[in-house]
């Protein structure tokens, strides 16, 4: 990490100017939250009608301007554009003098730390990584959503206050995250919320091929207890065929999904054979039943792969 510049964060005035670089749905609501907490937004970029949008309805009254006039005019730039756009933009807003000595910049990306923003401390910025492990609507309803939503947090330890003292004031939870284990971290999120939004979808596409009339209502229970159940007792909370050794059941499973929805095979043979690993490891799955199933995953795999050959 570069050398900071001197100013530290007790010396800098209480309340911010604010600036958002890419109004997407997370830099408008994390401007709409520190302006709850009394800063001042000041100025927003956007490209797109539906950013434009955002800003409108959650930051009015706040001008749009290009990204280099938001930094002209913010104490504090929230840099919220997608994760491989970020160290590009951080290159051309220093190439170009647009970074002030003494400016927090703070960019929400889950992949990278600080050390993304090296560019912009050389120029004199205060680099801070804080990335709210939440999804977003793009909608007012987000900014209620971060009251009490964990931040991965990472920044240079003279920093580490100020980047503290941010999340608070957004109504978040912050966790501090070391540099190198950035994208471990993002990997874990990713799997977990994103993973579970294309499996949900899946579910109430079968659901619905099978006649149930309102697949919502009848997920809605099941993996609400399911996901509560998961975060109080971890692998222990396995249930279902897979968990208990049903090899005839999941072969029935496959064959069904091959009928009706093949794009969805491949995708249940990798959970079965993860989750069969996990029990088995766990001591919930019996090591004879556990033969005959990854016996039977196996084979299907097989046929599968043979078939798209």
């Amino acid at each position: 990490m570069n050398d900071i510049p001197s100013t530290e964060a007790q010396d800098r005035p209480a309340r911010l100017t604010v600036g958002v670089v890419g109004a997407g749905r997370v830099g408008p609501a994390l401007a709409a939250a520190l302006q709850l907490a009394g800063h001042r937004p000041v100025a927003v970029s956007g490209v797109s009608d539906a950013s434009r949008r955002r800003a409108a309805a959650l930051l009015p009254d706040v001008p749009l301007v290009p990204p280099e006039e938001v930094l002209a005019r913010a104490d504090l730039v929230l840099l919220t554009v997608p994760d491989d756009a970020l160290p590009g933009l951080v290159a051309g807003l220093a190439d170009t003098g647009a970074v002030r000595p003494g400016q927090l910049l703070v960019h929400t990306s889950g992949r990278f730390g600080a050390g993304v923003l090296d560019e912009a401390t050389r120029a004199g910025a205060l680099p801070l990584a804080l990335h709210p492990a939440m999804t977003f609507t793009g909608t007012s309803v987000d900014v209620q959503r971060l009251a009490g939503c964990s931040f991965g947090v990472t920044a240079p330890e003279q920093l580490r206050m100020a980047a503290e003292a941010l999340v608070i004031e957004m109504g978040g939870e912050p966790e501090w995250i070391d540099e190198a284990a950035r994208p471990l971290y993002h990997a874990a999120l990713a799997m977990g919320a994103n993973h579970l939004v294309t499996l949900v979808a899946q579910s109430l596409e079968l659901l619905r091929k099978a006649g149930v009339e309102a697949p919502d209502r009848m997920l809605g229970p099941l993996l609400g207890a399911a996901l509560d159940n998961a975060l109080r007792s971890g692998d222990a909370a396995l249930t279902g065929p897979v968990a208990r050794g049903d090899a005839g059941t999941v072969a029935a499973h496959v064959t069904e999904l091959r009928k009706h929805s093949p794009q969805a095979v491949s995708g249940y043979l990798a959970m079965a054979r993860t989750t069969a690993d996990r029990a088995l490891a766990q001591g919930l799955l019996k090591p004879e039943l556990a033969e005959d199933l990854l016996g039977v995953l196996s084979d299907v795999a097989d046929r599968t792969e043979g078939g798209t050959r």
